[in-house]
């Protein structure tokens, strides 16, 4: 049932979207080049690995020693822009069609974390991961990784039809609130190192 309101919502947001959608990749390729998409391997359900999409975000500029630039320097202005009204998550909308995610779940995180999760941690990956999902409206970046992880097996224990409307709709809330984006200090957030 969820993976089926998961398609049919996406289908009709691409379809409501697709100019918004248009205009992003334009602004994107116009300040940024190519590629217009960012891809990386996330891991999924049962931590199969799959494509995320999302709209660029940095630009490609590295230091004289030929090393990529950290995150701070490398995030446009308009980079930030589609951060803060989440508009660069607009192409996960094909990762759902595709099944690679729903609407709500856990984030995926980087492979590099596979090994680094404890027992209990790792439950986050039994469920699909989501766009949204319990941790990202109670704190999102803001908190530490342990309080997150926590927070995403709580809805790997509780989840529901009516707990899911309620994080859409509290996200909607927090986009518009721009609330918790980036952790504190940071372009983005700091890797998580493991448990120790």
């Amino acid at each position: 049932m969820k993976r089926l309101l998961d398609f049919f919502s996406a289908l009709l947001a691409v379809l409501l979207l697709f100019p918004l959608i248009l205009i992003v990749a334009l602004l994107v390729k116009v300040n940024l080049g190519s590629p217009v998409i960012f891809c990386q391997i996330r891991p999924g359900h049962y931590e199969k690995p799959f494509k995320i999409y999302k709209f660029r975000t940095m630009s490609d500029l590295y230091g004289k020693d030929g090393v990529l630039l950290s995150d701070q320097n490398r995030m446009t202005r308009l980079g930030s822009l589609l951060r803060n009204s989440s508009f660069d998550e607009l192409p996960q909308l094909f990762n759902i069609i595709k099944g690679d995610l729903s609407l709500v779940g856990p984030r995926p995180l980087l492979m590099e974390y596979l090994p680094l999760y404890n027992a209990e941690q790792a439950r986050r990956h039994e469920i699909r991961p989501g766009v949204t999902g319990w941790a990202q409206i109670n704190g999102r970046n803001a908190i530490s990784w342990q309080d997150k992880f926590k927070l995403d097996v709580w809805y790997v224990n509780n989840q529901s039809f009516f707990l899911d409307c309620k994080i859409i709709m509290l996200t909607i809330k927090k986009v518009f609130l721009r609330d918790d984006i980036n952790a504190k200090g940071e372009a983005t957030v700091p890797k998580f190192t493991g448990n120790n």
